[in-house]
């Protein structure tokens, strides 16, 4: 009777542990793909596109370059997050009081102005692929978003929309490039002898991928999922470099689609570069196809950015802490409310995105010098390799954001 209470105790134990291996797992999957598909945004499209048609196969170069850094990058944030089991903005206020403001201000203010330029891209992914209103194509979307953070388990819808819409774009991007028939063997060679190179396009890829309020998305998610504390160290930087990889998977698979266009000597539109391709490579199901992928994409960014936007603010109230879900959707409401009515400020889009180049070397800055303080991490210690690393990518990008920024300012008084 005993051996039998015990047998039926540890099938309920092992039951436990197989089931919270299992939420811990799709946690770190979420927390991947919510980093890789905020990161996947209309301007990621944009982007690629446009440097690819100047790069030609040299792109391949720049590719490896930023993925190396934005792997640095996140590896160091994501470990030093889940270490101190403290959010970005705490950690900064411990290293210097009222830097965690400052930091949230940026990080605010960059996620709301750019949060208008995704709901704009949702609404032309539903133009593209439904032939909606922009507008309107704007106003669904919004709702679509909001509707993840009113149900129950807002965490979980967000994580499982971020993977199905992840998945989604990296399958129809992989086929596009599939039927342009690249010139893969160029675009090999060239990804270590590149006959260009472009500082500028590593920069906006770099910045771009692990920039603004992308740098925190995903270690936040993992923090309010509960996952913290040194022994989670190897199961969260397998899931930092996962979200590379996805976001690399991607990049890589646009850049071929382009290449395969660009070498065929075709002309991509300078008035929506990502459609033309689309349109060029399969027609107007490749142009549907295009609809799905920036609506997809842009979806992702507007749940990414007001998420991890608002979590910059949790910390400073109880009131924030309680109705952070709320403060969301009001968040993703004034996007949609200024696109729809405004439309994109230009200026502002200028003036915050070349902050956005600065919160990069900033907040991983901070951190760096964070992770040796008792008091944010206690006994632990961090490896030499990825303070160096770490200190590699806050130099260059600290140097080159600060060159952004001053090439920017004048824009904003012609």
């Amino acid at each position: 009777m005993i051996a039998k209470k015990v047998e039926v105790e540890e099938n309920v134990a092992a039951e436990k542990a197989k089931k919270k291996k299992k939420t811990s797992t799709s946690v770190l999957m979420g927390a991947a793909f919510l980093m890789a598909t905020s990161a996947i945004g209309p301007g990621f499209l944009t982007q690629t596109t446009v440097f690819t048609q100047q790069l030609a196969a040299s792109f391949a170069f720049v590719i490896l370059l930023s993925l190396l850094l934005d792997a640095f990058a996140q590896i160091n944030i994501w470990r030093i997050i889940v270490v101190s089991g403290l959010r970005g903005q705490e950690i900064a206020n411990k290293v210097l009081p009222g830097l965690g403001v400052f930091l949230a201000v940026l990080i605010v203010l960059g996620g709301l102005a750019f949060n208008i330029g995704n709901v704009a891209g949702a609404g032309l992914g539903l133009n593209a692929m439904l032939g909606l209103d922009p507008k309107t194509g704007a106003i669904i979307s919004a709702a679509f978003a909001i509707f993840i953070f009113l149900v129950k388990e807002a965490g979980k819808a967000m994580d499982k929309v971020a993977q199905v819409a992840g998945a989604i774009m990296i399958l129809l991007m992989i086929y596009v490039a599939f039927i342009t028939s690249p010139p893969v063997g160029e675009a090999i060679v060239n990804t270590v002898a590149p006959e260009k190179i472009s500082i500028f396009a590593i920069v906006t890829l770099v910045g771009g991928t692990v920039g603004g309020y992308i740098t925190f998305a995903g270690g936040h998610r993992l923090l309010d999922a509960g996952i913290k504390g040194v022994e989670s160290i190897p199961e969260v930087t397998k899931s930092s470099v996962t979200g590379i990889v996805v976001t690399g998977l991607m990049r890589v698979a646009l850049f071929l689609a382009v290449l395969g266009v660009v070498s065929k000597g075709l002309q991509i539109d300078a008035a929506n570069p990502p459609a033309s391709v689309f349109q060029l490579a399969a027609g107007q199901i490749g142009y549907r196809m295009f609809g799905i992928i920036m609506w997809a994409a842009a979806i992702t960014s507007v749940v990414g950015a007001a998420y991890t936007s608002v979590s910059f603010i949790r910390s400073f109230s109880p009131v924030i802490e309680k109705y952070h879900n709320w403060i969301i959707i009001i968040f993703i409401l004034v996007s949609t409310l200024t696109f729809t009515l405004v439309g994109k400020p230009v200026k502002i889009l200028l003036l915050v995105g070349a902050l956005n180049a600065l919160i990069l070397p900033i907040a991983l800055g901070t951190l760096l010098i964070g992770v040796y303080k008792k008091n944010v991490v206690g006994e632990y210690k961090h490896p030499l390799w990825l303070t160096i690393t770490g200190g590699i990518v806050v130099v260059v990008m600290g140097y080159l954001g600060i060159d952004t920024l001053i090439e920017q300012i004048p824009l904003l008084f012609k």
